[in-house]
């Protein structure tokens, strides 16, 4: 695809559940794009035009287009979208192979390093947070600049084979950078972004997408959220000490009196 239709191609995929209903005008305003791009966009996909394209999606569509969303105030439609990204994220996983294959390739790393900047620092942090109580030696590599190159560079040599990365819009170019790094350095990376044509994709060796929310001023980001907790589940089930550890933690947590009941 050219980069105005993987524009075109990424709008509709976070608009899934309005996209089978929008004129080619009001896709166009969305993704940013001319008019004749949304119709060279159908024709580039096998049909006769948007109109065929649209029809297509109406037919394919798992649910109707949601009925009386206006009366819903903004808080109440964004929540309402997140709960559609949410559905989107189970249909996806109704294939568990690509996550149950990223579960043993974080498993195997020793250390495993885990990719968040700017708005995916989050995501990278609490995936990490949790990671620890399982795996060895997670490694957690939430600041850009220039040892970011050098810190990929010391978990290789310490023997990592995969790095993980949560990428969420806006995507940083050093995040692109930094990933095409760790695959010159030879490490397998596996992605959780927020679509299949995110920037990341051509940059990552298994992507896991999760779409997030823009109805508010600032993105809401609950399925990549639910992805990593996803993650770490493959990955425990792929550690034959995971459930050993987990004990340990918790024995020891009691011991110090780390949590109140």
């Amino acid at each position: 695809m050219t980069p105005t239709q993987r524009r075109i191609a990424h709008c509709m995929v976070r608009q899934a559940a309005d996209a089978p209903f929008l004129s080619s005008v009001e896709l166009a305003e969305l993704a940013g794009v001319s008019q004749p791009s949304v119709t060279r966009f159908a024709v580039a996909l096998g049909f006769d035009g948007y109109p065929a394209l649209r029809r297509h999606l109406r037919e394919v569509a798992p649910t109707d287009k949601p009925g009386d969303t206006g009366s819903y105030n903004e808080y109440q439609q964004a929540v309402q979208a997140e709960i559609d990204n949410l559905r989107q994220l189970a249909a996806a996983l109704a294939d568990p192979s690509p996550v149950s294959e990223a579960g043993r390739l974080l498993a195997a790393s020793r250390p495993l390093p885990v990719l968040g900047l700017r708005a995916a620092t989050a995501q990278a942090a609490g995936f990490s947070y949790f990671a620890r109580k399982v795996h060895p030696d997670v490694r957690l590599l939430d600041e850009g600049g220039t040892m970011l190159a050098d810190r990929i560079d010391a978990a290789v040599r310490a023997g990592a084979s995969a790095l993980l990365c949560f990428a969420l819009p806006r995507h940083p170019r050093e995040v692109v950078d930094a990933l095409d790094y760790a695959r010159t350095a030879g490490l397998t990376v596996v992605t959780v972004a927020d679509s299949a044509f995110a920037p990341v994709a051509h940059h990552t060796d298994l992507l896991l997408p999760a779409p997030v929310g823009t109805g508010l001023a600032f993105d809401t980001a609950c399925a990549p959220m639910l992805l990593g907790r996803v993650l770490l589940e493959a990955m425990c089930d792929a550690l034959p000490d995971a459930q050993a550890r987990l004990e340990q933690f918790d024995a020891g947590a009691a011991a110090r009196g780390l949590f109140v009941e």
